[in-house]
């Protein structure tokens, strides 16, 4: 299987980091293939809203030049797609929404029965790290989550959420078991 995660931290070694290599391990472990893109290594510029890809159909027809349609590619090669980002005013970080932003180009026929997905029937998961509880506060990136899936035509495995993360060599044994929960309900294991 090939799994293709996204790390949205700004943080190379914070706790999404972290925890995101535990599930990686755990993935490459059990001879699956994983490719990793940290999104604040990428150049992904935010959706100019120009409606330019609405123009094209057999491709996603973004005019813009940067990173986004390589991570596109490695997201439509993929069996999974795992999106993973610490939890920054109730929603995603500003680099992983940017690249949510741009999926625009991967829909075509919005509204319409031809309705359709480069990414369609492609599994994909999230896993948010926050420094507070899960109720009242990781709702919203949840429901984001949910409604950009069905947009682009996704099927949601799973959504985890590890909670009172400060540090990451202060994680709990409660993360490491959302962890291996995750990884258990993707990999089938």
């Amino acid at each position: 299987m090939k799994v293709t995660t996204i790390l949205g931290s700004p943080r190379k070694k914070g706790n999404t980091a972290t925890v995101l290599g535990w599930f990686e391990e755990d993935t490459v472990r059990q001879g699956h293939e994983v490719h990793r893109i940290n999104i604040v290594e990428s150049d992904v510029k935010g959706c100019l809203g120009c409606r330019t890809c609405d123009k094209v159909t057999d491709h996603p027809g973004c005019v813009q030049k940067d990173d986004a349609m390589a991570i596109f590619d490695r997201m439509i090669e993929a069996d999974v797609v795992v999106y993973s980002s610490p939890l920054f005013c109730w929603g995603f970080t500003s680099q992983m929404k940017a690249l949510i932003d741009r999926h625009f180009c991967l829909v075509k026929n919005y509204f319409t029965p031809e309705h359709r997905s480069f990414l369609e029937g492609k599994a994909t998961a999230l896993l948010v790290t926050c420094t507070g509880p899960i109720k009242n506060n990781a709702d919203l990136i949840q429901v984001l989550f949910d409604r950009v899936n069905r947009f682009v035509k996704c099927h949601v495995i799973g959504k985890y959420v590890v909670p009172f993360c400060t540090k990451p060599d202060a994680l709990s044994n409660e993360a490491r078991e959302i962890v291996n929960k995750m990884a258990r309900d993707i990999l089938g294991t």
